[in-house]
């Protein structure tokens, strides 16, 4: 992977970007649709190219582990040749998946072992096994195993889970010593930042991961409950010290306003189920605030969806149209929310790149955040 830092704005940490890897060019800051088992919900891959059009995607190793298993992915030549997607992937390490099971596993130095929620079958992740199984699905961009600590969490076990990362991180990198990837291009390695929301944590961890010399970094943690200026405080101190060479991820965060708050704190990519998974409840963001499209005040409402937004996603639907389908519960309805949430999110984060170069970010960024943060 080469990493390019093309410009940052003067006024706030904001950044402006591109990362190539065989798969292509990714234009940072960017937002990462959510491919969770291979699919990203409700979009054909043609829609996804043409209306959407991400220059990455995300799919998740739990989830893909399970079903349909890796020996179907490798059969199908890596995930890649198996959705018919020829851009690039992102795989997550599966860390987050296993702390939302926290009813159904038990963590150790060794690893994790959980219980599917498929089929309550017992399966167990260990830094090494989650390595090869991410080079099995052959991913451009993949993580490193971690554990997700909870919010609230106590001082003593946000340590403590921190270390346990980072020696976990250890055994992630001599398990991909050992291996190479699957396929005909390379692979890039992300480790995660933890330490939950306390500022000694965060900067300690930042320190140790940015010392691994990776080509990417995440961070991890966050948008799990904590109050956004928690989240904000945590992604500033980790900024602070992660290399300004080397792409930013913050994972599953966030709202429209979450990106617009961290982008400005120098985060360069982003993932979230929101707009897709709000999308399918009938909830739609715009630039100019949240509709719930299945309210009656939409019913005779022949305007578009969303007029600025309208030039970047062809969604030609008004608002009239798209109630109706969410009320005789049309799957066409949940379809076009999609679509237009996912498209809004690209819109949003391309139009903060134009806006870091031209030098105006940061109001523009105040405008947007005022605008978006209204329920319509």
């Amino acid at each position: 992977m080469k990493f390019t830092l093309q410009h940052t704005d003067p006024k706030s940490k904001a950044r402006v970007a591109s990362l190539t890897t065989d798969h292509g060019v990714i234009e940072t800051p960017i937002f990462m649709p959510v491919g969770t088992a291979a699919t990203v919900k409700g979009v054909h891959q043609r829609e996804l190219k043409m209306d959407i059009n991400p220059d990455v995607i995300l799919g998740n190793t739990y989830h893909l582990y399970l079903r349909p298993g890796i020996e179907i992915i490798e059969q199908a030549g890596g995930l890649h040749q198996f959705m018919g997607w020829d851009r690039n992937i992102l795989t997550d390490s599966g860390g987050y998946q296993v702390y939302s099971l926290s009813s159904n596993r038990k963590i150790k130095e060794e690893g994790v072992k959980f219980k599917s929620h498929i089929d309550g079958s017992y399966h167990v992740f260990t830094p090494e096994n989650v390595m090869d199984i991410q080079r099995s699905i052959g991913a451009d961009i993949i993580m490193a195993f971690d554990e997700c600590t909870p919010y609230p969490c106590d001082y003593k076990y946000a340590k403590r889970s921190m270390h346990m990362t980072h020696r976990w991180l250890e055994r992630c990198l001599e398990q991909l010593k050992k291996s190479s990837p699957k396929y005909n291009y390379d692979q890039t390695f992300f480790p995660i930042v933890q330490g939950s929301t306390y500022t000694d944590l965060r900067v300690q961890s930042a320190e140790y991961i940015a010392g691994v010399g990776a080509e990417g970094n995440a961070i991890g943690g966050l948008s799990v409950g904590e109050p956004a200026e928690e989240m904000y405080a945590m992604t500033d101190a980790v900024c602070a010290v992660l290399p300004e060479d080397k792409p930013r991820y913050l994972m599953g965060v966030g709202t429209p306003i979450n990106l617009l708050e961290n982008i400005a704190l120098g985060v360069d990519m982003f993932d979230c189920v929101l707009p897709t998974r709000n999308a399918r409840n009938g909830m739609l963001f715009t630039s100019e605030g949240t509709i719930n499209i299945k309210n009656k005040k939409w019913e005779n409402d022949f305007s578009c969806i969303d007029f600025m937004a309208h030039t970047y996603v062809d969604t030609d639907y008004s608002k009239a149209y798209l109630r109706h389908l969410f009320s005789v519960n049309e799957y066409l309805g949940k379809q076009i929310a999609t679509i237009h949430n996912l498209g809004f999110y690209m819109w949003l984060v391309r139009e903060a790149r134009k806006h870091i170069l031209a030098g105006d970010f940061a109001s523009w960024k105040n405008t947007m955040v005022n605008q978006m943060n209204k329920r319509l």
